[in-house]
């Protein structure tokens, strides 16, 4: 497939849905943490963000930390409660801990991710909801939710920073939005010009002579030597540089073999 298809596969109609999904951060108390949220939502493709009586924001360690996702900065809004946040979404996801409290069951980021982005493809508005980053959300707070998530860490160390769970369901979300051939990253490789078969056949007539000048292959008794090379050089894929790089080796070769 060639390069731009996929590119504009990648970033075409299977992601339009994300704009439809909001982060609500409460009560953030590092101004740091709404930046890198930011900086984690636009490379995800996720652009609404709402803060809830955050500390300190506007802030230049946000922005400073967004990394050029000024863009969700500026248009955050801020609200002063959680019905506020929460207005006109038709599911919210709730990210938790906590266990004992909650009488609904708690779903993994990949197993709630697949119904998020069918809601929201069918243009209702979702919001994943972040609590404070040191006590999390409030048991009054959850209870504005229609669904809880946590992510599967460590137990024996389970911290994540704010930022660093935002990303998990954004990503998760993301990935959710293709079908399963159709996850590909191919768009981000750089094109290859490959050898073609003259110049592979100009090489290893080249490196032929070298190794029988420079003693390495013996003429009466080559063995499978050239062949073995051969095949080598042909199952490497090489590109046009790197057969030019090959034989200014090979020229080099022969070259310092008549020097004084």
């Amino acid at each position: 497939m060639n390069k731009e298809i996929k590119k504009n596969l990648y970033q075409g109609s299977e992601t339009e849905c994300l704009p439809r999904i909001r982060v609500v951060l409460s009560h953030t108390s590092h101004p740091g943490n709404i930046g890198s949220t930011a900086r984690a939502m636009k490379t995800m493709g996720l652009t609404e963000l709402y803060l809830i009586n955050p500390k300190e924001f506007p802030s230049e360690v946000a922005t400073a930390l967004a990394s050029s996702a000024d863009d969700i900065l500026q248009n955050a809004k801020v609200v002063s409660s959680m019905a506020e946040a929460l207005a006109g979404t038709t599911m919210q996801v709730a990210l938790t801990a906590r266990r004992r409290e909650l009488s609904q069951p708690l779903q993994t980021p990949r197993q709630i991710a697949p119904e998020v982005i069918a809601t929201a493809r069918a243009d209702k508005e979702v919001a994943l909801v972040f609590g404070a980053e040191t006590s999390g959300l409030t048991i009054d707070e959850l209870s504005l939710c229609s669904d809880r998530v946590t992510i599967p860490t460590n137990p024996e160390y389970s911290s994540l920073n704010l930022s660093q769970a935002v990303q998990v369901l954004c990503y998760e979300l993301r990935t959710s939005c293709y079908e399963t051939d159709l996850v590909d990253v191919q768009h981000l490789q750089e094109e290859r010009e490959l050898a073609t078969h003259e110049s592979l056949e100009k090489l290893f007539e080249h490196m032929e002579e070298v190794l029988l000048k420079i003693g390495f292959l013996r003429p009466h008794a080559p063995k499978r030597l050239m062949p073995r090379l051969r095949r080598l050089y042909v199952r490497a894929e090489l590109e046009r540089e790197e057969v030019d790089i090959l034989r200014g080796i090979l020229k080099a070769t022969t070259e310092f073999d008549r020097k004084p």
